[in-house]
C-alpha cells in the first residue's frame, strides 16, 4: 500500500475517533438502534424516523456505558427528534462548515451500535446546492447529499468533513439515493424549538388531497406551468377549509398566489410561520375559477 493511502486511511480512522466521543447509540425498542449526536450538554439528537417510542429509551454513551434518557420533542418533518439526558456531557464543541462542501468532497458518517461500538462509512459529496426546501416546509441551507449508504445503526450519525468537523446529522429520509446531512444551522432552529414546545406548530388547512391531471379547457385558460393540482377528497368538519367554504372535489390551483402542482406543495406551504395568517387560496370548482380566504390553524397533533 502506498504512503499516501497509508496517511489518507490514518487520517480517516483518527476522524472516526474524533467524532465518536460525541455520538452515541440510541435503543428505545426491544432490537436494533440507531445514532444520536451530543449536540450540547445533556441534550442528544437523532433522527426521528429511526426512533421507535417515546419511552422507556436508553443511549449507550462513548465508552459504552448505558443510561436513561427522556424524549424533549420530535418533528416528522425536519426528521429530528431531542433527547435529555444528564450522563451525556461529551458535546459537539466546535462544528465544521457544511457551507465549505462542494460536489467530489469526501465525508464520513459516524455511528454507534449498542454492542460493537463506533462504526463509519466513507462517501463523496454528491450533491451541494445554497438551499432546498423540502416538502414538509424545512428548509436545508446549505442542502448537502451524500453518495453513501448507510446501515440502520448509523442513521442519525454525524457527518464529518475532511477537516474532522462535525457539519450536520446523517438521515436518509430526504432523498432516493444515499443520505442527507441535515446542517448544523438547521439542527440548531429545530432543536431550539422541540426544547421549548415539544413539537414544531404548523399550519393546518384539514383537507385530504389527491393530485389530478387538469383537463385541458381548464389549462388553456390557465397561465400554468403544470398540468397538474391537488383535489379535495375530504374536508375535516370545523377545520380552516371547511369555514372557508372548500368543498370535496374543489381542485386547488394556488395559495397566496403561489401555483400549487402537487398535496407536497401544500405541506411546503404551511410551514411553522403559517398558523395565524390568512391566505388566498385560488380554487376550481365546476370548471370556473373562485377565490376563498382561509384562516391557517395550527395543525393539531397527527394530523395533516
Amino acid at each position: 500500500m502506498s504512503e499516501a493511502l497509508i496517511e489518507l486511511s490514518d487520517a480517516l480512522a483518527q476522524a472516526t475517533q474524533g467524532a465518536a466521543a460525541h455520538v452515541v447509540a440510541i435503543h428505545s425498542g426491544a432490537r436494533g438502534s440507531s445514532s444520536g449526536i451530543v449536540w450540547r450538554t445533556g441534550i442528544i439528537v437523532t433522527a426521528e424516523h429511526a426512533f421507535e417510542h417515546d419511552d422507556e429509551i436508553q443511549v449507550t454513551l462513548p465508552g459504552q456505558r448505558v443510561v436513561a434518557a427522556t424524549l424533549a420533542g420530535r418533528d416528522p418533518g425536519s426528521d429530528l427528534a431531542v433527547l435529555k439526558c444528564a450522563e451525556a456531557s461529551s458535546a459537539v464543541t466546535a462544528f465544521g462548515d457544511a457551507t465549505s462542501l462542494s460536489p467530489g468532497h469526501l465525508a464520513l458518517v459516524v455511528g454507534r451500535t449498542r454492542v460493537s461500538g463506533a462504526v463509519a462509512a466513507l462517501g463523496v459529496v454528491s450533491l451541494a446546492v445554497a438551499e432546498r426546501k423540502h416538502w414538509a416546509g424545512l428548509l436545508l441551507a446549505p442542502y448537502v447529499r451524500l453518495d453513501v449508504r448507510l446501515q440502520p445503526t448509523a442513521v442519525g450519525g454525524a457527518v464529518v468533513d475532511a477537516r474532522g468537523g462535525i457539519v450536520g446529522l446523517a438521515t436518509p429520509k430526504f432523498t432516493r439515493f444515499g443520505a442527507v446531512a441535515v446542517p448544523a444551522a438547521s439542527v440548531n432552529r429545530v432543536a431550539d424549538v422541540l426544547l421549548s414546545h415539544g413539537h414544531i406548530p404548523r399550519g393546518y388547512l384539514g383537507v385530504g388531497l389527491q393530485p389530478v391531471r387538469l383537463p385541458a379547457e381548464l389549462l388553456a385558460s390557465l397561465a400554468r406551468r403544470g398540468r397538474t393540482a391537488p383535489i379535495v377528497l375530504d374536508v375535516a368538519t370545523s377545520s380552516p377549509a371547511h369555514n372557508a367554504g372548500i368543498l370535496i372535489g374543489d381542485v386547488l390551483l394556488s395559495m397566496d398566489g403561489v401555483e400549487i402542482l402537487h398535496p407536497g406543495d401544500v405541506h411546503s406551504l404551511l410551514g411553522p410561520e403559517s398558523p395565524g395568517k390568512t391566505i388566498s387560496v385560488d380554487l376550481a370548482r365546476g370548471g370556473k375559477i373562485q377565490r376563498v380566504q382561509v384562516a391557517v390553524a395550527r395543525r393539531p397533533n397527527g394530523d395533516n
